[in-house]
């Protein structure tokens, strides 16, 4: 599946803006304004203003969002889901080449919220996934004690680990003592 560069960092944003929900014993990454202007630095979100404790709700209320895309039960509801949340944006598509890329398009506004901004642009970078037949490939991480967000861009479609050196590479580890213990108790 050819991805285009702009997409894929919209889909490594959403997946890591995903990933700073709270889950199990792990608090909330993105639990305050500080949190919220490191995330925007460490993700290169451009035309960031001042950031409040509005700004952080928005965007925590677009994680949400996000979630419920990647929860859709079928691609009807995943498509009215990323329809409601771009319109929600208020969509303008800009054409642009900053800070060393070629030609891409932007999708929020000039002006737009970092919310909105994500919204829109993060929102058809899943359009795009969905449109393109490829729903399959928003996962969550089978590790029983992680369920983490990733975009599978296996060839195969096959991943099932947010990261196989850690989820993968722990749960095939394990496997393999049970195995053995199993055989040792023959």
């Amino acid at each position: 599946m050819l991805i285009p560069h702009d997409t894929r960092i919209a889909l490594d944003t959403v997946v890591d803006l995903m990933n700073t929900a709270p889950e199990g014993d792990r608090g909330d990454e993105l639990g305050d304004v500080a949190a919220l202007y490191a995330f925007v630095r460490s993700h290169n979100v451009s035309g960031v203003g001042e950031l409040g404790a509005q700004d952080l709700k928005a965007v925590q209320d677009v994680r949400k969002r996000f979630t419920d895309v990647f929860a859709a039960p079928d691609a009807h509801t995943a498509a009215a889901l990323i329809n409601q949340l771009v319109a929600a944006a208020g969509t303008t598509p800009q054409l642009t080449d900053h800070d060393g890329y070629d030609w891409h398009v932007h999708y929020f506004a000039p002006g737009a919220s970092v919310a909105d901004h994500l919204a829109a642009d993060c929102g058809m970078a899943l359009a795009f996934i969905l449109v393109a037949g490829e729903r399959e490939r928003l996962r969550r991480c089978e590790a029983p004690d992680c369920g983490r967000a990733f975009v599978d861009l296996s060839r195969n479609r096959s991943r099932r680990y947010c990261d196989s050196r850690t989820c993968g590479n722990r749960l095939h580890v394990a496997a393999y003592r049970a195995r053995r213990k199993e055989a040792t108790s023959d």
